[in-house]
């Protein structure tokens, strides 16, 4: 295929509003999904006596209010996820907006993940990164297949606020704090 080719199909996918059909390109949707801040969570729980984490910036709150449940998702070639879930209970710790260097430590592929963290264990298992703003110790209540993901659901069984700790956003390939604009 020529570029010109390429640049009249890709034009031909677009629609009379300027809307794109999704190219199945990973990167482009990536970038696109950017667009939406959110909040990054750390999954740890310790399991065979050793801290096991993931982070995920798919996590939402509020999925029910009762029973407390919320929610993630993760790619189906993780190979964290399945030692994690067999843990009776995860630690999910919204980290703090402090937290942009432990983030990229705790999502790392080599090395020790937890190495030098501030760590809080439950008698459960679960398992916290200190100074984040909210702490979730949660059971897995269900795992539903969604194309290269699954989604989690969790149910919240305790939890703690970490009053005045302000969440670290993720948003366009970037970590940022968040800034008042308007209070209600």
């Amino acid at each position: 295929m020529t570029l010109l080719d390429a640049n009249l199909q890709s034009e031909s996918a677009i629609d009379v509003h300027g809307f794109n059909a999704p190219t199945g390109n990973a990167a482009e949707l990536r970038a696109a999904f950017g667009h939406f801040p959110s909040g990054i969570a750390a999954l740890s729980a310790i399991i065979d006596g050793a801290p096991k984490g993931l982070v995920a910036s798919s996590f939402s709150v509020g999925v029910s209010f009762d029973p407390p449940i919320v929610a993630f998702s993760v790619q189906n070639t993780s190979t964290t996820w399945p030692v994690l879930r067999t843990a009776p209970t995860i630690g999910v710790s919204i980290l703090g907006k402090d937290h942009a260097e432990v983030c990229a430590q705790l999502a790392s592929r080599s090395g020790d993940r937890f190495r030098g963290l501030d760590l809080i264990e439950t008698d459960t298992g679960s398992l916290f990164i200190g100074g984040s703003a909210l702490l979730l110790d949660c059971e897995v209540l269900s795992e539903t297949p969604a194309g290269d993901h699954h989604i989690i659901l969790l149910e919240v069984k305790s939890l703690k606020v970490e009053a005045g700790i302000e969440p670290l956003v993720y948003h366009g390939a970037a970590f940022r704090q968040l800034a008042p604009t308007y209070e209600i």
